[in-house]
């Protein structure tokens, strides 16, 4: 991944790594930030201004299957003054701003399981959530009404 990053951006830039590993990533060369090393609120802080600081152009986030620092993602890219490049595992990537707004709608809908055939049940089981969620709220009251009831 660093290598295509590397070939397709066209002015050499800094980079910076911020991962739940122990390790380095082979052929990376840069800063290295461990969320371990930044627990807590006012470690989180001291790692959003340590990255402010290094102004780097570029916050690229990787997103694989796995929901491995998600909300790290988010904070990061909400947090840091960089353009986003989200990229996947299978190294394609696209800057998330208006212009790929498409690219972006289509990435969250096929993790989110609603493109291709798996669309239907998908929006049928969010469609039919509420009902199902009243059915049941509805029928534990009863019982324990009921119960109550009973003891009476």
């Amino acid at each position: 991944m660093i290598h295509l990053l590397r070939t397709h951006l066209t002015d050499p830039i800094e980079m910076g790594l911020v991962t739940c590993f122990a390790g380095v990533p082979q052929g990376f060369e840069g800063e290295v930030f461990r969320i371990g090393d930044y627990s807590g609120r006012a470690g989180r802080k001291r790692l959003y201004q340590e990255l402010r600081e290094r102004q780097y152009p570029i916050a690229c986030i990787i997103c694989s299957a796995e929901p491995i620092m998600m909300k790290w993602k988010w904070a990061l890219g909400a947090r840091v003054p960089a353009k986003i490049l989200v990229l996947n595992e299978n190294g394609d990537f696209f800057f998330l701003d208006r212009g790929h707004w498409r690219i972006a709608l289509h990435f969250v809908l096929y993790r989110a399981g609603l493109t291709g055939s798996a669309a239907i049940p998908a929006i049928a089981r969010l469609l039919f959530f509420p009902v199902t969620l009243t059915y049941l709220l509805l029928y534990a009251a009863f019982v324990h009404l009921r119960r109550k009831w009973r003891t009476i």
